[in-house]
């Protein structure tokens, strides 16, 4: 069922707890991601990256998307995902997306509050806007071991959210995107202080290789939103690599390859609802 996601986090948070949310390059691994949150009774956010965003395959896997989460039982947003395009922001809200990252992350602050109002012109007040204030290291769809780089100044916090009107921010306390070089060592001190200027919901890019005690106690600093993609498409691959060959052995097997794909994002899904499930 549609569901607008600063109702997900702030309902989620009221439970003691933060929606996960998954990054989906296809349509099999979507698919599996919201069985997974069906079979756990939880609502979720599909997302999507503006790479996949920016071609039409991608705005079609987006009106696609867009129908799953129509039509599951459970409350599901579809978001794009770190997007500073304003073309590819119209046009994924255009097909289908009800929530929007309008990351302006790697400019200036002022800058930054002039891209989300400019996005929130754009698509209007009924699309969900998520920003990024801090920047985070790293690659959005490719994993390489990365050292966190850079932390949202809680100093800039309460303004910025003010000014620029976001739902939810996402920021910067030691995670980064793709894979971590060592153990991941968040900041929980600066956490801690950017949730007490904070009046909407926090989001935490690059869980996947954090702890899951981490993971389950980000809720209590006001992370109402944890977004997964590293870990499911490493699953993903791993299940592709390990059965393609047993399957082309087997008359070319595609539907059983699929099914293998589909079972190794709903494991990975299903880890991440009980994760953080309070």
């Amino acid at each position: 069922m549609r569901a607008r996601l600063d109702e997900l986090a702030t309902g989620s948070l009221r439970r003691g707890e933060a929606v996960p949310a998954f990054t989906c390059y296809d349509f099999a691994t979507a698919t599996a991601v919201v069985e997974a949150a069906e079979e756990a009774g939880r609502g979720i956010a599909l997302l999507v990256a503006p790479k996949t965003a920016a071609r039409p395959a991608g705005l079609r896997l987006v009106t696609a998307l867009r129908g799953l989460a129509d039509g599951a039982a459970v409350p599901v947003s579809v978001q794009l995902d770190h997007a500073n395009d304003l073309t590819v922001i119209g046009q994924a809200v255009a097909a289908g997306a009800d929530a929007v990252l309008a990351d302006g992350s790697s400019i200036g602050f002022e800058d930054n509050i002039a891209l989300v109002r400019t996005a929130r012109d754009l698509v209007g007040p009924g699309i969900v806007l998520e920003a990024k204030l801090g920047g985070l290291a790293g690659d959005e769809d490719r994993a390489f071991a990365q050292e966190a780089a850079g932390l949202t100044d809680p100093g800039q916090v309460s303004e910025f959210v003010q000014r620029s009107g976001a739902r939810l921010l996402a920021v910067a306390v030691g995670n980064v995107h793709g894979k971590y070089k060592g153990e991941p060592a968040l900041r929980w001190d600066v956490m801690g202080r950017i949730a007490q200027e904070a009046d909407v919901p926090l989001v935490l890019h690059g869980a996947s290789g954090i702890p899951a005690a981490d993971l389950a106690r980000a809720a209590s600093f006001r992370v109402g939103k944890i977004n997964v993609n590293t870990e499911l498409r490493t699953a993903v691959l791993a299940s592709v690599a390990s059965g393609a060959e047993g399957f082309r052995a087997d008359g070319e097997n595609l539907a059983g390859l699929l099914d293998e794909w589909s079972a190794a994002a709903r494991a990975v899904a299903g880890g991440v609802l009980r994760t953080l499930r309070a």
